[in-house]
């Protein structure tokens, strides 16, 4: 729980950081930035099932 709440502090700064200098925010669109690590993280669950499924 202590990464999550880390990693969201650390988002946190960086906005404030991008915003107080001006700069565009380092994020893509929200759905579609969203849908990415859904999808990064649907594909490493998917790689160790199939690992240990059929190579265990």
């Amino acid at each position: 729980m202590n990464e999550v709440v880390f990693a969201l502090l650390a988002g946190v700064i960086v906005g404030l950081l991008f915003s107080a200098l001006k700069l565009p925010i380092p994020a893509p669109p929200v759905l579609s930035g969203v849908m990415g690590i859904v999808g990064v993280y649907v594909g490493g669950q998917l790689y160790q099932w199939i690992i240990e499924r059929f190579f265990s």
